[in-house]
C-alpha cells in the first residue's frame, strides 16, 4: 500500500520516514555512477530535494520509489557529458611481458570501491561485485539505469516506464540492448563458481599471509591460472597466472615484513588495505585490494592504489610500528 504523509513536515517526521532507506540509495547511486565520492554527494542532493518538496508529497507512491525517482535524476544528470569510470582491464588488452613498465594514466576517473555493510553483505553481494559495476560502465546513462531498475531492483517495466518518463515498450527494448552489451563485455576471469564464505576467507588470508611472509610460492598455489592482475592508476594489467606471478614477484612482494594488510570486504567481496613500509619504519597505507574469489582460487587481483580509500572503510593512515 502506497505509503501517506498526512503530518505537516518537520525535520524529526521527514527523518523517520526516509531515512531507513538512506543505504540502499547510496548503492544505487553508486551502481550507477561508479564511484563512492559521487554517490554520497548526490544522496545528500537527493535527500535535500527530497526536504524541500516533502510539504508536497501526496502519497501515489511509497517514499522509498518517490526517492529513487529523486536519485536516479540526479544521476542521470550527473552523468551527462560525462565518460566512464574504468579499470584497467576496460582500457586495452593486457600486457604480455611481465617486465612491462607500468603505464600511468593521471587522466582517467578510475572507478572505485565501496565498502560493505556487514548486515546486508550477503543480499548485497551479487549486485555490487566490481565485475558488474565496471560491466556497467559501457552502458549509455539511461540503459544503465533501466538494467539496475529491472535486473538488480527488479522493478515492473511500469513502474520504470514512469520514473523516466517513457513507455514501456521502450523499457522492455532498451533493457534487451543493454542485456546484449553486458553480455559482451562481461569479463571472462569474472564469471566464477562462488565458494562458500570459509573458503572465501580463507584465501583472502593466504593472499594476506602471501604478501605479509613475500612468498612467491603461497601466492602462485592460490592464482588460477587464468588469474588477472590490476593495479590503478596504471593502464597496464596482467592476465594468466604465468604473467601476474612473475610481475608480482619482481615488482610488488619485496622483502618480509614490508607489507602489512587488514582485512576488509568491498563490493561484497573479501578485500585488504594494504600498508607499505617507509623510510621511516612505518607502514603508510599504499591503497585496496579486492579479491575475486572462486572454488579454485582467486581469479582476479584489483588493487586500488588510493590512499584516500581509506578512511572510507574505517582504517588508519598508517599502522604502529
Amino acid at each position: 500500500m502506497a505509503q501517506r504523509v498526512e503530518t505537516a513536515p518537520d525535520h524529526e517526521d521527514f527523518a523517520r520516514h526516509t531515512e531507513p532507506f538512506r543505504r540502499e540509495l547510496l548503492a544505487h547511486c553508486y551502481r550507477v555512477l561508479g564511484t563512492l565520492d559521487e554517490a554520497e554527494d548526490l544522496v545528500q542532493e537527493t535527500y535535500l530535494r527530497a526536504w524541500r518538496a516533502y510539504d508536497r508529497f501526496e502519497g501515489r507512491s511509497s517514499i522509498r520509489t518517490w526517492l529513487y525517482r529523486i536519485a536516479t535524476n540526479a544521476c542521470l544528470t550527473a552523468l551527462e557529458n560525462r565518460g566512464r569510470r574504468p579499470l584497467p582491464s576496460g582500457l586495452g588488452a593486457p600486457a604480455a611481458d611481465p617486465d612491462t613498465e607500468p603505464e600511468l594514466a593521471p587522466d582517467v576517473v578510475w572507478l572505485q570501491p565501496i565498502p560493505a555493510d556487514p548486515a546486508t553483505v550477503v543480499a548485497e553481494r551479487d549486485t555490487l561485485r566490481l565485475a558488474l559495476i565496471a560491466s556497467l560502465q559501457h552502458l549509455p546513462a539511461r540503459q544503465r539505469v533501466v538494467l539496475i531498475l529491472r535486473d538488480v531492483l527488479a522493478w515492473p517495466a511500469a513502474d520504470v516506464a514512469e520514473l523516466l518518463g517513457t513507455s514501456t515498450a521502450a523499457v522492455k527494448s532498451s533493457l534487451q540492448r543493454a542485456r546484449a552489451r553486458m553480455d559482451e563485455v562481461a569479463p571472462a576471469a569474472d564469471q566464477v563458481t562462488e565458494p562458500t564464505e570459509p573458503q572465501s576467507r580463507a584465501l583472502l588470508e593466504q593472499y594476506i599471509s602471501a604478501f605479509e611472509n613475500a612468498d612467491p610460492t603461497a601466492l602462485e598455489r592460490i592464482l588460477r591460472e587464468d588469474a588477472v592482475l590490476e593495479v590503478t592508476p596504471s593502464r597496464t594489467w596482467f592476465s594468466g597466472r604465468a604473467t601476474c606471478l612473475p610481475y608480482l614477484t619482481r615488482y610488488a612482494l619485496g622483502e618480509p615484513g614490508d607489507w602489512r594488510m587488514l582485512p576488509i570486504t568491498a563490493n561484497g567481496q573479501p578485500a585488504a588495505v594494504a600498508y607499505l613500509l617507509g623510510e621511516d619504519g612505518v607502514h603508510h597505507v599504499y591503497g585496496v585490494a579486492v579479491l575475486t574469489t572462486s572454488t579454485t582460487g582467486l581469479a582476479r587481483i584489483t588493487v586500488f592504489g588510493d590512499p584516500g580509500l581509506t578512511g572510507r572503510f574505517g582504517c588508519p593512515d598508517t599502522l604502529p610500528r
